[in-house]
């Protein structure tokens, strides 16, 4: 499990930037400690929206900002995200925008949360080797400065969402464990 580390009060814009996105995808990972299986997956709205499956959601945007639009789709991938990332854009180009947010019967919430750190894992390594004004030739509108703004963005909205997923499983609120 990830842990928090300190947002820098002074610090660079990338420090800033990064710390931040990571104490939220932290707050993310900690909405499913100490779930059951079943709490894990249990749809809490009408949407259907699991905890687990708005972690695996998080991992397909991370890897969707950052390998697709940073890097251009030149990133190395851990064999199974790979394949995982593959069929979920194959489901995409068949039409299906949901895919990434359905949880398998094989899945569990530590392969969830494996994808999801695996993820992240392959986001940061892009993020440091990349300038923030670094505008691939794929999408020269968005710099890597936009995309991180657009991470914490993502990931704070969802981590929001995952407060109340949780609350409704077990009462179970705040920020931070205590």
């Amino acid at each position: 499990m990830l842990e928090f580390v300190d947002v820098p009060a002074a610090g660079s814009e990338r420090d800033t930037l990064t710390a931040t996105l990571h104490n939220l995808r932290v707050v993310v990972e900690w909405k499913l400690d100490g779930l059951d299986e079943e709490q894990a997956r249990r749809p809490m709205v009408p949407s259907g929206t699991s905890l687990l499956g708005l972690v695996q959601h998080l991992a397909g945007v991370e890897l969707y900002w950052f390998v697709e639009h940073v890097a251009a789709g030149d990133a190395d991938l851990p064999d199974d995200l790979r394949r995982w990332w593959n069929a979920v854009k194959e489901a995409w180009q068949a039409g299906d925008d949901d895919t990434e947010w359905r949880i398998d019967d094989a899945d569990t919430t530590s392969s969830v949360l494996n994808r999801y750190e695996a993820a992240i894992e392959v986001s940061d390594r892009i993020i440091a080797t990349h300038e923030l004004d670094h505008r691939p030739a794929l999408d020269r509108a968005r710099s890597l400065r936009w995309v991180l703004v657009h991470m914490i963005d993502e990931t704070g909205r969802h981590a929001g969402h995952a407060d109340i997923l949780r609350e409704q499983i077990d009462g179970t609120t705040g920020y931070l464990p205590s």
